[in-house]
């Protein structure tokens, strides 16, 4: 499984952009298309700070409307008629959409404005590193290889201020490690 999804990810990174993404997640198997999609939202994102940077100050804002259009035609096709997988699938990436709207809309209001500015580099951020044809996951200074151990098509906890500044209960998930947790009361 891991060398399917080790295979898998890379064409998945490349193929985003040749079709519009709510066909191109059809494509795709649940875990690959949520990490390919977190993977362009932080494509993306770095791309409107290269932009702010070079003068156009509605570079943020217009990928916010993006987000929001983006997560309003996968609303429409919940409505619709999906196998169990599928709308497991795209239930789950709505949920990281939403956070990762969320976190725009916050950089928006705070007026950040480079990459290097805390509220980003705070946020967990999956990167495809062409070079060493493996998936990143990084937060502030730390980088953790993905594991691209199977993780399953399964529901993503709703994730706030809170969610996201204490651990939860799927913290290995990000970068697909293999985790057992003993809760205790």
């Amino acid at each position: 499984m891991c060398s399917t999804l080790r295979h898998e990810i890379p064409e998945a990174v490349v193929t985003y952009e040749e079709k519009p993404r709510e066909q191109w997640l059809f494509d795709y198997p649940a875990q690959i298309a949520l990490t390919c999609t977190q993977i362009w939202w932080t494509t993306e994102v770095g791309i409107a700070f290269s932009r702010l940077e070079e003068g156009y100050e509605n570079s943020i804002k217009d990928y916010n409307k993006k987000q929001i259009n983006q997560l309003n035609t996968l609303i429409t096709l919940l409505i619709g008629s999906l196998t169990s997988g599928d709308r497991m699938k795209i239930m789950t990436i709505c949920t990281i959409d939403v956070h990762a709207r969320d976190v725009v809309a916050k950089m928006i209001l705070a007026k950040v404005e480079n990459s290097q500015a805390f509220t980003w580099q705070s946020q967990l951020r999956h990167r495809w590193d062409e070079e060493k044809k493996h998936c990143y996951a990084n937060i502030c200074d730390a980088q953790l290889q993905y594991s691209y151990e199977y993780l399953g098509n399964t529901p993503r906890l709703v994730i706030t201020p809170l969610t996201d500044r204490y651990a939860s209960k799927e913290p290995p998930q990000p970068s697909a490690l293999h985790c057992v947790e003993l809760w205790c009361s």
